[in-house]
């Protein structure tokens, strides 16, 4: 039953990002779920024609169904608040932040919330000299999923220093964030409004939980939630609500940490916050909400309450 009057809510999802193919599993089942509920449901595939398009369509809601770039990092965000459009997740200004490593460093480190160090490089000068000790980690500055991100080891088969013709993410960006290696094990958690759900540690089969074992089925065993020491739960509780809150995130965020278990509290550091967390069959927070006695459908319905809220058309 809809927690909700029916309304007419456009679905936006694909676009030309790396994440496409995610989007689009998750707009359908964002889709499904709503016309379950007996919502009208128009699907928009992001392209050059977005603002006509979503004018002709005239919908209620958006559901902001896109990841990456451009319908993560503000961009679509702005125009949206151009046209008055009322939309999930969260604005501009936190999305321009949140998908920016470093902003995200900038602005969540000074307040306790513990983060790898690191600079960002450019792509060429690893041709001649290492940024930093191996292991290190080198990420893309904006993009999600583990798009780009390779781990630089003295056995590392791209060379030392790193060749030019080797495979990784130096041959895709110009520039990329270098930070040190932290060993241990993945864990993650969702912000749903104001409340941290769960803790939920992921255990990939190939050792490193990259774009195929986040979104190839049976790749990543779930354990939700975590099994770890309670402190350590509740750190990753605390520090994914205060950087939820610190970067102003609306709807649903998920923050991903990596944690050292030999070093107990001083090991857990987090990586990111993803404003915009996938909803496809294999997604966390999906997974977190269902655990916590949400169903697909009302996460959301609940996701679209908080955007019509915030743009003052639900009281």
């Amino acid at each position: 039953m809809s927690r909700l009057p029916h309304l007419h809510v456009a679905v936006l999802m694909g676009g030309p990002a790396n994440e496409r193919e995610v989007s689009l599993m998750s707009g359908n089942g964002v889709a499904d779920a709503l016309e379950g509920l007996g919502h009208r449901v128009t699907l928009i595939d992001l392209d050059r024609d977005i603002a006509v398009r979503l004018t002709d369509a005239a919908p209620d809601v958006v559901f902001n169904a896109l990841h990456g770039v451009p319908g993560e990092d503000g961009t679509v965000q702005g125009m949206m608040d151009l046209m008055g459009i009322a939309y999930t997740h969260s604005g501009m200004a936190t999305s321009v932040i949140a998908i920016d490593k470093e902003l995200t460093k900038q602005a969540l480190v000074p307040h306790g919330i513990p983060m790898p160090g690191g600079r960002v490089v450019k792509s060429a000068d690893l041709f001649t000299a290492d940024p930093m000790p191996r292991p290190y980690v080198l990420k893309p500055v904006n993009e999600g999923s583990s798009v780009g991100v390779a781990i630089v080891t003295e056995a590392s088969n791209c060379g030392n220093p790193i060749r030019p013709d080797a495979e990784g993410p130096w041959q895709q960006f110009e520039s990329l964030l270098a930070e040190p290696y932290i060993r241990g094990r993945e864990l993650t958690t969702a912000v749903l409004g104001d409340r941290a759900l769960l803790v939920t540690e992921l255990v990939p089969k190939s050792g490193f939980y990259d774009f195929a074992s986040k979104y190839t089925e049976g790749m990543t065993q779930h354990v939700c939630p975590a099994q770890i020491p309670e402190d350590i739960a509740r750190l990753c509780l605390e520090y994914a609500l205060a950087a939820h809150r610190r970067l102003g995130c609306r709807g649903v965020s998920r923050s991903d940490f990596r944690w050292d278990d030999e070093r107990g509290e001083e090991g857990l550091f987090l990586l990111e916050t993803n404003t915009q967390p996938g909803m496809t069959p294999l997604s966390l927070v999906p997974e977190q909400a269902l655990a916590c006695g949400i169903s697909y459908p009302e996460l959301v319905e609940i996701i679209i309450e908080d955007a019509l809220r915030h743009s003052g058309r639900m009281s």
